[in-house]
């Protein structure tokens, strides 16, 4: 999908942010890809590995954008998105790909330029970070999630539609509140989990033995704790309301599992059964997506 002098601009040249990039450039989405980036030698590596074609400071950048793509940690995305609506021009998109949708959407519920910005959350990454863990690819068939869809301009948001498109995402649509109770359970709690079960192993005697026996189940459930702590503990600490929710169901789930190993063989067995439903869920025997023809995007539904 080629633009006409599309100068996007993405703030935050890692994994997420570089992997946008990569896939926007192969898809001559943009004329001209413009990165912001805090790390000096993040900068010099995104352009050795042509990321971006040149790197800028902030409000240089959004001077000459089109489009302006957010991708740093969510603290970060709440204390520079209303700056970059303070400065984009009148028909300057902004989009941001933070975690979390509430507290992002809620400081600039009231800005001038408001219906400029959609808040988005592409559900899609590895535990890898920096330019150089940039992926083609990495969104192809995933799915992103627009929030409070309403609030944004029908141009902006039609812009930020086609953008991941083009990056071959299907497009679901909730109220921010909703997105951040959603992925609560299935992205953020798996995350907590994944820190704490490497805690556990950590802390047992001769944990030398332990990893040297360690094998495709663990390495695949404690992959999670190798992501970054620095975008993650401010996802944990603006998610906490359901965050917390989801543990709280999880240590219940956990203890029921406890009780029966010490007690109800039967019912450890039940457990185990119940939980094995899950590959019909996630086989899309019950799916929670269906396809609007028109526009070919996939619409989420309750």
């Amino acid at each position: 999908m080629k633009q006409t002098n599309m100068n996007v601009s993405i703030v935050g040249l890692g994994l997420i942010g570089g992997s946008v990039a990569k896939d926007l450039r192969k898809a001559n989405f943009a004329t001209h890809l413009i990165g912001v980036e805090a790390s000096e030698a993040h900068a010099e590596e995104a352009l050795r590995i042509n990321l971006v074609d040149e790197v800028l400071p902030l409000n240089d950048a959004v001077a000459k954008s089109d489009l302006v793509v957010i991708a740093i940690p969510v603290d970060k995305i709440r204390q520079i998105l209303p700056q970059v609506l303070d400065q984009i021009q009148p028909g300057t998109t902004v989009t941001d790909l933070g975690s979390t949708k509430q507290l992002i959407a809620d400081v600039v519920e009231g800005h001038p330029k408001r219906r400029n910005y959609v808040a988005a959350h592409p559900m899609s990454g590895t535990e890898n970070s920096g330019p150089s863990a940039a992926m083609d690819g990495l969104f192809e068939g995933k799915i992103t999630i627009i929030c409070d869809q309403e609030k944004s301009g029908p141009q902006h948001l039609a812009l930020v539609e086609k953008m991941f498109q083009c990056l071959g995402m299907n497009i679901a649509y909730m109220s921010a509140d909703e997105q951040d109770h959603s992925t609560a359970y299935i992205s953020h709690l798996p995350h907590v989990v994944a820190y704490a079960l490497a805690n556990a192993a950590m802390s047992k005697e001769n944990r030398h033995i332990i990893f040297d026996l360690a094998s495709g189940g663990f390495n695949s459930t404690v992959r999670l704790a190798k992501s970054t702590p620095s975008m993650w503990g401010p996802i944990f600490q603006d998610n906490q309301k359901y965050i917390i929710e989801s543990l709280d169901t999880y240590i219940k789930h956990l203890k029921e599992f406890r009780e029966s190993i010490l007690n109800d063989e039967q019912r450890m067995y039940e457990l185990m059964e119940n939980a094995t439903k899950i590959r019909e869920v996630l086989g899309g025997a019950n799916p929670s997506l269906i396809k609007n023809e028109e526009k070919i995007i996939k619409l989420y539904t309750k």
